[in-house]
């Protein structure tokens, strides 16, 4: 299977299968709690079979062209993943997310694998919006929207209750056009 090189750290990029059920799981246990704070993706992976549910949801996204969902992997050992939660090829409008455990966290290893997945998104496949959806608590991943070059666009006010309590949601945004901009600056910087 693939794989894409996210740095000279030995983290990689690469889809996340229904095989991996295994993997997934011991992911979500060594970060449960970490993971579990601000995304309900804890919850659902409780088990070896609710580790494959999950995966094979995703893998009937791929299918119908309605969702992916990609690994992260850190000297061999899965810690994270990027997933794109909703896509609608019609709209040109996708939604990004991420989790990563406890231990990988502070690399920057979000932020180099979406700036893959994006560039995909915007050029391969023609997307014109990507949305990211984050708790207004959960600030490593806003500081992700951030870097990525997102604008935040309001906040859904407690909208999603989560383990009890009801949290609030942050809605970012980069459009294709800005993508390309940053990108083209960030080129012209590196020469």
């Amino acid at each position: 299977m693939y794989a894409t090189s996210l740095g000279d750290d030995g983290a990689e990029l690469r889809p996340l299968e229904v095989w991996h059920a295994g993997e997934l799981l011991e992911n979500i246990d060594r970060g449960r709690e970490f993971i579990g704070r601000h995304v309900g993706l804890a919850d659902v992976v409780s088990d070896l079979d609710g580790a494959r549910a999950w995966l094979k949801s995703y893998a009937d996204k791929r299918a119908a062209d309605a969702g992916g969902l990609h690994g992260i992997w850190l000297d061999g050992k899965l810690v994270g993943g990027l997933l794109f939660r909703v896509w609608d090829t019609p709209s040109g409008v996708c939604e990004a997310g991420c989790w990563l455990e406890p231990g990988a966290a502070g690399r920057g290893l979000v932020t180099r694998g979406m700036r893959i997945l994006l560039d995909w998104a915007f050029e391969e496949r023609g997307m014109h919006r990507v949305e990211w959806q984050v708790s207004s608590a959960n600030e490593p991943s806003i500081n992700v929207a951030r870097r990525l070059g997102m604008t935040r666009e309001g906040v859904l006010r407690e909208n999603y209750p989560h383990r009890g309590v009801r949290t609030s949601t942050e809605i970012w945004a980069v459009l294709a056009p800005e993508w390309r901009a940053a990108r083209a600056r960030t080129a012209r910087n590196d020469h």
